[in-house]
């Protein structure tokens, strides 16, 4: 069975204000990422496209980790988690999906994560300050930024993947 993305993409408002600006890119990128999977079977989702085993479904998997993390446990101080667990001897294990973990759960903890995120986020001031676990200050406007440049620069390696694996470029 092939993958059919469940987001469509909207591009952004180039008037917004400022927040409306940053959440429309963020979704505009997540939606890009999930592109970028369509028509694709499981096989070629998870195969390992560079030395250190980088797949597209890993970098699905990585980017709900990196937003569970950003928006879930530091900026809303949910005390959660980790959606993908890792230890010492594999820290870049969420980069790869394992083989008991399905296209479909790896998706759907995505689009959850997503969903979660964008409910922080209305609730939230983009001036609010909270604290890292590793002791830097950051405010919410930095968090959406930063996950604006994290998803847009997982899909240029999407996109070289995807060329890889297909001969498909752009979207």
């Amino acid at each position: 069975m092939v993958f059919t993305s469940p987001v469509e993409r909207a591009t952004p408002n180039r008037l917004a204000d400022e927040r409306d600006a940053l959440t429309q890119q963020l979704d505009f990128h997540r939606a890009t990422l999930l592109l970028k999977l369509e028509g694709l079977d499981d096989e070629q989702l998870r195969r390992p496209m560079t030395a250190s085993g980088l797949s597209l479904l890993g970098l699905v998997k990585h980017l709900a980790e990196t937003e569970h993390g950003w928006f879930l446990k530091i900026y809303a101080g949910l005390p959660e988690p980790d959606l993908f667990p890792t230890d010492d001897s594999d820290p870049e294990a969420e980069f790869r999906a394992g083989p008991d973990e399905t296209t479909d759960a790896i998706v759907a903890q995505y689009l959850r994560t997503n969903e979660r995120a964008r409910a922080v986020v209305a609730a939230g001031n983009l001036d609010d300050i909270v604290t890292t676990p590793w002791g830097a200050e950051v405010n919410l406007r930095a968090i959406l930024i930063h996950l604006v440049q994290e998803t847009a620069r997982h899909n240029g390696h999407a996109d070289l993947i995807r060329e890889a694996l297909d001969g498909r470029t752009g979207h």
